[in-house]
């Protein structure tokens, strides 16, 4: 099990086949994801990297961040977030996970937080059908009808699917095809939609319900802090082809 990164939603577009096909693809962009610290079974019980990624001023983190950051020697983080890896597939401490992590063709598992629409009734929020639109039907053509309290049981039972906030939830979006990467601008192409709003932050990892392919870099593909040796690089993405002038 590798490890997953933390990505930042740039917004959508689409490219093109060599047949000519349109794919809408997601731009997801790697901010400068690095390796904060490990998590090992003989000290925590389980193994585990934990990553950072964004950038956030020196005096906007608490002193205990700073320190923190100060053994990883990295500059503060935006996003922190952990993940589940085999001891086999530590990365070390300070590295710089690249976009060629992911190979064109694999399936990853995105996961983010959906976009606030704020208090909903039940047909936008659970897709109830509502009222009939005529015969003795008035005003409340948009309700959601009985919510099943009678004098058995004599009350309405909880979870019940009712009017109330929609979004702001954490969604995890499975299988999305990986379409291309770009290494040297660190973003990665996926296609379909991934929840969040532009400029939202996202995580994303190899899909649990698909195979991983072999070619896929082992721990990963990263750059070494400090100048040290990096890792050699994966087979060129195509260019990217964006719609737009």
């Amino acid at each position: 099990m590798r490890s997953g990164v933390i990505a930042q939603k740039v917004g959508m577009t689409r490219v093109f086949t060599d047949g000519g096909e349109h794919v809408p693809v997601t731009v997801l962009r790697l901010a400068n994801c690095q390796v904060l610290g490990h998590r090992t079974k003989d000290k925590n019980g389980y193994a585990a990297l934990q990553l950072g990624a964004g950038t956030r001023r020196t005096n906007t983190v608490g002193k205990a961040m700073r320190g923190h950051f100060a053994v990883a020697k990295v500059e503060p983080k935006r996003k922190l977030a952990e993940f589940r890896v085999d001891e086999k597939e530590m990365i070390p401490v300070g590295a710089e996970i690249t976009a060629d992590h992911f190979v064109v063709g694999q399936f990853v598992d995105v996961t983010g937080t959906s976009i606030g629409k704020g208090f909903a009734g039940g047909m936008k929020r659970w897709n109830f059908g509502g009222l009939r639109a005529s015969h003795g039907v008035s005003v409340s053509h948009r309700s959601i009808g009985s919510t099943g309290g009678r004098q058995d049981p004599g009350k309405t039972f909880k979870n019940k699917k009712m009017p109330g906030h929609m979004g702001v939830d954490r969604v995890t979006t499975l299988n999305l095809k990986v379409v291309q990467t770009d290494v040297e601008r660190g973003l990665i192409l996926v296609e379909g939609a991934v929840p969040g709003a532009k400029g939202g932050w996202i995580t994303m990892r190899d899909a649990v319900k698909k195979s991983l392919p072999k070619d896929a870099p082992k721990p990963g593909k990263f750059r070494l802090p400090d100048g040290g040796p990096a890792e050699e690089p994966g087979p060129t993405s195509p260019k990217l082809e964006q719609e737009g002038a």
